[in-house]
């Protein structure tokens, strides 16, 4: 087996496992007292630089960098991720972190609440705002969703460097294909049952969406309300939720390399925030969502109550994949063979905020 790094956002620190010759060990936590909301692992450099978002309530939130798998980081003197003083704004929280492709070296992209995306040229050792996106002329209109306004995911193609998807909450996806000097509202198919109109322009809910593993243009998206798959780069989407036995929820991610392979973690409901029938229960669809099957070999059998947020289950590019997910009873799951089965790897942890793995 593959010797992997995996990164667990929490509450209160950052985790990070290792696996050696199919053995895993945890770290002692990093950043004690932050909430770190994004985790990235960088894996173009020869050695993988890993890149943090952490929020702490006394300092504010800020970009760590580690370039030895972890052991140590590195805050840069100036905020790494500042608003320009004539926005008006202050930065609350980094919910993403995300490393362009091969492409474009030292490319990394920031996703932040206030609702805002910057670029890094450097590595995530700076950003700059990306101002047409920020500029938008529907901003005005957008509308903070429970968890506040924020970009949270950042999607990237390894064809086109100009072209770059995000989703918005609660303002739906924006594409651009020209760098992000502009960027238009790609949501058609994308239901908003919570407005008058339920299929507007911009507005819908948007909680993820994972690139498919061999055809770029292949997007699944996991809305409040609704599970969805694009095959034309997100300009529009088709609801592929009727056979999950909910289709609210807040993860989906997709296998590294088995096309129209992907997983959800269902919700029981909006109002009602615990897993689907109470089953800890990871959802897997290998012809793009016409049919799932539930992955539970080594889950807990009895009623569950875990969540799993948006950014809390991750793939990493092992083959067969590994596959992961914490959940805010502070419990990590992972499985080496594609979801068949699993395996707890950690327990009693704060609350689980995002999961990220590779090979290392």
């Amino acid at each position: 087996m593959p010797d992997v790094l995996l990164t667990v956002g929490t509450r209160k620190g950052l985790f990070i496992g290792r696996r050696r010759d199919g053995h895993w060990e945890f770290d002692e936590p990093r950043f004690p007292a932050q909430a770190v909301y994004s985790v990235a692992i960088d894996t173009r450099p020869a050695v993988p630089r890993l890149l943090a978002g952490a929020d702490s309530s006394h300092w504010g939130p800020s970009v760590f960098r580690s370039d030895d798998l972890g052991r140590t980081w590195t805050e840069p003197p100036a905020p790494a991720v500042r608003f320009p003083q004539d926005t008006g704004a202050s930065l609350e929280r980094v919910w993403q972190l995300h490393p362009a492709p091969a492409h474009s070296p030292g490319v990394v992209y920031a996703g932040t609440e206030p609702a805002a995306l910057f670029r890094s040229d450097d590595g995530g050792e700076s950003f700059a705002l990306v101002r047409a996106l920020w500029e938008h002329p529907t901003r005005s209109r957008w509308v903070p969703g429970g968890g506040g306004e924020a970009v949270h995911t950042v999607v990237t193609d390894r064809r086109d460097p100009g072209a770059v998807t995000v989703a918005v909450s609660t303002a739906g996806v924006f594409r651009s294909r020209d760098g992000g000097a502009s960027w238009d509202p790609s949501n058609e198919g994308v239901s908003a049952v919570f407005l008058p109109d339920p299929h507007p322009e911009f507005g819908q809910c948007v909680h993820k969406i994972a690139q498919d593993a061999d055809d770029p243009d292949r997007l699944y998206l996991q809305n409040h309300w609704g599970v969805y798959r694009s095959d034309d780069a997100g300009r529009s989407w088709t609801d592929i939720g009727g056979p999950l036995p909910s289709d609210f929820g807040f993860a989906v991610a997709a296998h590294p390399h088995r096309t129209g392979t992907a997983y959800v973690f269902p919700i029981t409901a909006d109002s009602d925030r615990v897993p689907a029938g109470r089953r800890c229960r990871v959802y897997r669809t290998t012809d793009a969502g016409t049919s799932w099957e539930p992955l539970g070999a080594g889950l807990p059998e009895g009623d569950h109550y875990g969540t799993v947020l948006r950014d809390a289950l991750c793939t990493d590019d092992a083959d067969p994949a590994g596959v992961y997910f914490g959940n805010r009873n502070g419990e990590v799951y992972a499985s080496a063979d594609d979801g068949d089965s699993w395996r707890l790897l950690a327990a009693h942890l704060p609350d689980v905020l995002c999961v990220r793995a590779a090979v290392i």
